[in-house]
C-alpha cells in the first residue's frame, strides 16, 4: 500500500525525522487545584502561601509544575498531595489559562482543577507551601472576599491569576456571584 504523502512529498516517517522541537517554543505546563469545603454555615476556600519566589508569602492555590510524560491530572493529584496533605479526592477540570504574563518565570500554561469536600479535611503544609489554610469565601457585590482569622484577601491578593481561576471554579461549588 501506498504511504500517504504532504505537500512537501514526505511520508509521516519522512516528516517526522526532520521535525525540529526546538523551532517551536514550548510553555511550562502547571496543575492549579481549587478545593472548596462546604458546610451549612459557609463554603472555605484551601490556600496555601508560598514558600519561594515567585509570590513569596502570598496565598495561592495549591499547585505545581508538571513532570515530563506525566498527565495533568496526575501532576495536580500530585502537587495537591504534596503542598497539603489531601489525597484522593475526585477532581473535576474548570479551564485552561494561558494569558502571556501570568507567571514571571515565563510562559506558563495552567490547567484548573477543582473538588467540593463536605465536612472536615485536615491538612498540612508541605513542600514549597509554608501554609496551608481554610478560608471563608463571602460575597461581596458581583466579587468575594476571603478570610482566615485576621487574614482578608481580595481575588486580585492571590499569587498569579488565582483570583481569576477562582472564579471560574466557582461553579464547582454551586456558587453564583
Amino acid at each position: 500500500m501506498e504511504q500517504l504523502r504532504d505537500k512537501k512529498g514526505l511520508t509521516e516517517a519522512e516528516a517526522i525525522a526532520q521535525y525540529r522541537a526546538h523551532d517551536y517554543p514550548k510553555p511550562a505546563m502547571t496543575a492549579d487545584i481549587v478545593i472548596f469545603r462546604q458546610s451549612e454555615a459557609a463554603v472555605q476556600l484551601l490556600l496555601i502561601r508560598r514558600g519561594g519566589h515567585p509570590f513569596l508569602g502570598k496565598w495561592a492555590t495549591p499547585g505545581g509544575f508538571a513532570n515530563e510524560n506525566e498527565p495533568i491530572e496526575t501532576t495536580a493529584r500530585r502537587e495537591l498531595e504534596e503542598e497539603t496533605g489531601v489525597r484522593g479526592l475526585p477532581l473535576q477540570l474548570v479551564d485552561v489559562f494561558s494569558a502571556p504574563g501570568r507567571d514571571p518565570r515565563g510562559w506558563t500554561v495552567s490547567v484548573a482543577f477543582c473538588a467540593v469536600v463536605q465536612g472536615e479535611l485536615a491538612v498540612q503544609a508541605g513542600d514549597d507551601a509554608d501554609d496551608a489554610v481554610w478560608f471563608t469565601l463571602h460575597r461581596q457585590g458581583d466579587s468575594f472576599l476571603l478570610t482566615a482569622g485576621d487574614i482578608l484577601l481580595r481575588p486580585e491578593d492571590l499569587a498569579f491569576d488565582h483570583g481569576e481561576i477562582l472564579k471560574k471554579a466557582l461553579p464547582c461549588a454551586k456558587i453564583q456571584l
